[in-house]
């Protein structure tokens, strides 16, 4: 699904870098316009390969864990990144699912606190659910009856 979202990315990305040099070729821009943009081009080539070898770092190196006490976040393939949050910190946790999760049965969990946000990606729509619940039971979150 990062792949994906990646590639949609890139090929928008692209697809306009394609327009703005047709454009500059067809009506003969300045010359340091159309350096620029072939800089532009040379700089996002880069970028698409490593937006294309980074969701395999992202997720071999994503981690959490859930127990009474703490959510433990841990995250970053340059950078790691260790995250404990408390339970009695936690004001509300929702699961999200856009159009690219919803084509895969993936929802993310969304856990909010006072001071932050943080999201756990990609979980099968069942694992979600059932993680929202036992966030929500352990940060003793209730849900509101309309």
């Amino acid at each position: 699904m990062w792949i994906l979202s990646e590639l949609i990315t890139n090929l928008i990305a692209f697809i306009v870098l394609g327009i703005l040099l047709y454009l500059d070729f067809h009506f003969g821009w300045k010359e340091w316009i159309g350096w620029i943009l072939l800089g532009i081009t040379a700089i996002s080539v880069l970028g698409g390969v490593w937006s294309l070898i980074s969701p395999f770092l992202l997720y071999k190196n994503w981690r959490f864990d859930v127990d009474e006490e703490f959510l433990q976040l841990k995250s970053g393939v340059l950078n790691e990144v260790h995250e404990l949050v408390p339970m009695t910190k936690i004001q509300s946790v929702a699961t999200k699912q856009g159009p690219l999760l919803r084509k895969y049965g993936l929802c993310s969990v969304s856990i909010e606190t006072m001071g932050s946000s943080h999201t756990i990606p990609a979980l099968s729509k069942d694992v979600a659910i059932k993680l929202r619940t036992q966030i929500a039971h352990y940060a003793k979150v209730k849900e509101v009856e309309e």
